[in-house]
């Protein structure tokens, strides 16, 4: 693995793995879409230049991520899914944006971990920090790449479609 496969988050499946065909490794991703999952999984469109696009389930919070998506590419001459991040968050305060919805947009490989804290007091009086609630990149992709290693194939991050 080089350094550039590090950077994007590329991995490959592990070796003795049969790789599947395109049509299962699509029907293995659409089979992790459910209520229970961090994203909703859809079909891509041609603009999007995505077979599938997971979009992320963000919890109401107070943290600056709004929005955010994974498009997914199979690629079954190279037996590979590429996968394009995108993030929308409010900008910084002073920062302009010129698309018109005031989001900054961002693309390519993300790590985004949100979290909110409550201060508690614990049994003895003294206070400490409770996470109330998170949101995690991580949460999302996490299957989303093992599903697509397990089917053999290699999980390449992109930046752009």
């Amino acid at each position: 693995m080089g350094l550039f496969d590090k950077l994007t988050g590329t991995r490959r499946p592990g070796s003795g793995i049969t790789p599947l065909s395109a049509a299962e490794v699509r029907a293995a991703l659409l089979s992790l879409d459910g209520p229970d999952m961090r994203f909703v999984l859809r079909n891509g469109t041609p603009k999007e230049r995505a077979d599938l696009v997971a979009v992320w389930r963000i919890p109401e919070g107070p943290w600056h991520l709004k929005r955010g998506q994974t498009r997914l590419r199979l690629v079954p001459a190279a037996r590979e899914v590429r996968a394009l991040d995108e993030k929308w968050e409010t900008p910084e305060s002073g920062e302009l944006t010129f698309n018109g919805t005031g989001l900054k947009y961002s693309r390519g490989p993300v790590g985004s971990v949100s979290k909110q804290w409550t201060v508690e007091r614990d049994q003895d009086g003294r206070r400490r920090l409770k996470e109330e609630s998170s949101f995690s990149s991580a949460e999302v992709k996490a299957p989303l790449r093992d599903a697509v290693l397990a089917a053999g194939w290699t999980w390449r991050g992109v930046f752009r479609p």
